[in-house]
């Protein structure tokens, strides 16, 4: 691709992954969440797919690490699911929210601010579910652009 392509894409990278980031932590509180964000998160890496070479963008993006950040994003949200159990509460119980620490502030009745610490366990499932996801989508995208053939 020309430099513009390329320059263009270093400069809206951070803007897409930061957009995502913030699409992932407000999930409990706007609409949005993990999948949404991850898609927004693969969609950056997909712009540094597209605009260099498969050969260039592979030493950046690597399939392997995808797919550890894809297995880490799986096993994050398993030992969320499962970490009230060892509690003695229910698969999937908010056992966070109650307590007052990170993630378990009360929500205060009438229209407030928004408050990041009110979500107990559920902003911690969609960051395991914003990694798997992006894991996961860029991993499918590793392996669609793999097949094209690059012209000389």
């Amino acid at each position: 691709m020309s430099s513009i392509v390329k320059t263009t894409a270093d400069v809206l990278f951070p803007f897409i992954l930061i957009y995502g980031l913030y699409i992932i932590l407000h999930g409990h509180l706007t609409p949005g969440g993990g999948f949404q964000g991850g898609a927004i998160l693969a969609s950056g890496v997909l712009l540094l797919l597209l605009a260099y070479r498969y050969s260039e963008s592979t030493n950046i993006v690597r399939q392997v690490m995808m797919k550890t950040l894809e297995s880490t994003g799986l096993l994050l949200f398993i030992i969320a699911a499962l970490s009230a159990m060892v509690l003695g509460a229910g698969f999937f119980f908010n056992w966070l929210s109650p307590l007052g620490s990170i993630f378990g502030d009360s929500v205060a009745y009438g229209s407030t601010v928004a408050n990041l610490n009110t979500g107990g366990l559920i902003p911690i499932m969609n960051i395991a579910v914003g990694i798997e996801v992006v894991g996961a989508i860029s991993v499918i995208l590793l392996a669609l652009l793999s097949g094209i053939q690059e012209k000389i």
